[in-house]
């Protein structure tokens, strides 16, 4: 027996899951580290926790297996980080991970320095102080020393694929994240670069997805319990890696991933862009391909909100009935019909980012009227994440016709949900058997096809499986086509007063 082992690391720990070749999970094991939150929007980690991570999770689920059948491994991993290290690469200071939002003054500095839709169409993003160019010039400005000793700024993956080989390199889909790539040609922009005033030698060399980085160290051999012959594959960031375990691997393919936040996403042989830049692309880790992409804040977090805040009594139910709280708020809200008598709910609990860009704005429930049920309240915010949802996949759709859609993540468990999305999105919604997974398998696979166990990512369909569809109904469908255009308007409608409320 042959296995190919993924690594998924993410902000809260590192998953560790061990294959076969023929697609079958062998085992799993998660390694918990913590995040340093401070000063409001600060948040580190520290990268040493990372490769103990690694480290623990590699031995648990080798156990039991010989390493010779170990053929080698990849990542999926947190995104448009920041960890500078010297020569060595030993880290100069934490790692300044993607929520951390202190360089929002390096934002606005990049944005003077280049006109912001010139920027967009170089990297595919928005200028940020989420990514890691504006975190580089944090430290620059405010950790300088850091910054001079800096010989390459390494993301998570990057950082373990060092420790395990020696090699500083990343590839384009993590890239991407870090508002320093020129999609369009896959190198560093020298025209970013030279406009704020950033050394281009302090960034790793870039690799595909699917390049062998190298055999693992001795020492590292040991840490890991596998032979030093073991090969490691580049592998990608988690936006890119999530497609692939979605089965979203050719160009047309698209999904949405329901968790805490969401995002809708698609394959395409080009970027996808938006005039009022309001949607993004991140490099897919199947080369030639990009993947449009739009993300909301608060999907899974509204049905959190509305568990913890007004769901008690269902939740005292679920725990004597031995279910999870989500089914019996699913059943509840089943019993409203579509369009929740003309309730909508603002999905903005968390500011929004697609297709707001508005920190500012606020969540809130339109059209309360004192017949409003408690059922049509659960009803709608199920369907306002699902209509803010709606206008980002039609933005990272383009002119393109889609009449199927794969939907992964937590919020998929819910076959009500899913039914709502597929009346709101007017398309067949497909569901795979492993819908949590889709970042570790995604791996995997990134693994075997750079090993040549496989000829392609179509290999995806050895692991994953579609195993339900839900259809639109097609009264439902009717009754949220009317209701689309007025939740935009109630938004808009309300956009001029956040400012206000945020300074009360």
């Amino acid at each position: 027996m042959k296995y190919l082992l993924a690594h998924d690391l993410g902000t809260s720990g590192n998953k560790a899951s061990l294959f076969t070749v023929e697609g079958q999970k062998v085992a799993s094991e998660v390694f918990s580290y913590n995040t340093k939150w401070y000063n409001q929007v600060w948040a580190e980690q520290n990268p040493e926790d990372w490769y103990e991570a690694v480290r623990v999770s590699t031995a648990k689920v080798l156990e039991g297996v010989d390493p010779a059948d170990v053929m080698g491994f990849s990542f999926s991993a947190q995104m448009m980080g920041c960890l500078c290290v010297d020569a060595a690469g030993r880290p100069l200071h934490p790692a300044i991970i993607w929520a951390d939002m202190r360089a929002t003054e390096e934002e606005r500095y990049i944005k003077e320095q280049i006109p912001s839709d010139e920027f967009y169409r170089i990297t595919g993003h928005r200028p940020s102080a989420s990514y890691s160019l504006a975190k580089l010039l944090w430290l620059k400005k405010n950790k300088r020393e850091v910054y001079e000793n800096c010989y390459k700024m390494l993301n998570a993956k990057d950082y373990i694929i060092q420790r395990l080989t020696g090699e500083f390199v990343t590839d384009y889909s993590d890239a991407s994240g870090t508002n320093l790539l020129d999609i369009n040609s896959l190198q560093w922009s020298r025209r970013i670069a030279s406009a704020v005033n950033v050394d281009l030698e302090k960034m790793p060399d870039l690799l595909r997805s699917t390049d062998v980085v190298g055999s693992l160290r001795e020492e590292a051999a040991v840490h890991l319990g596998l032979r030093p012959e073991t090969k490691v594959v580049c592998g990608g960031g988690d936006g890119s890696m999530s497609a692939v375990g979605a089965l979203c691997t050719s160009e047309g393919d698209a999904f949405c991933t329901l968790g805490t936040s969401a995002w809708n996403a698609t394959s395409s042989s080009e970027p996808v862009y938006d005039p009022e830049m309001r949607t993004f692309n991140w490099v897919h880790v199947v080369p030639g391909l990009y993947v449009p992409c739009g993300t909301m804040q608060a999907a899974g977090a509204s049905m959190s909100w509305l568990r913890d805040q007004l769901a008690l009594i269902e939740d005292s139910q679920a725990r004597e009935e031995g279910v999870s709280v989500y089914r019996r708020i699913d059943t509840l809200a089943s019993g409203a019909e579509a369009g929740a008598g003309g309730l909508f709910y603002l999905p903005y609990l968390m500011g929004e980012r697609s297709p707001r860009w508005n920190p500012e704005a606020r969540g809130g429930f339109i059209g309360l009227k004192m017949e409003t049920s408690r059922a049509e309240i659960f009803r709608s915010v199920m369907e306002g994440v699902a209509f803010n949802l709606e206008i980002i996949l039609k933005l990272v759709l383009g002119d393109g016709d889609l009449k199927t859609l794969v939907m992964t993540g937590g919020g998929a468990k819910s076959r009500f949900w899913c039914q709502i999305f597929a009346d709101i999105y007017n398309m067949t919604i497909k569901i795979p058997n492993h819908i949590e997974e889709a970042t570790s398998i995604g791996a995997a696979v990134s693994a075997g096809v750079g090993l040549g166990v496989y000829d392609s990512f179509k290999a995806i369909e050895k692991f994953i499986k579609i195993s339900d569809e839900v259809h639109p109904n097609p009264e439902n469908a009717a009754v949220y086509e009317k209701m689309k255009p007025l939740f935009d308007r109630i938004y808009g409608a309300l956009e001029p007063v956040y400012h206000e409320m945020t300074s009360l």
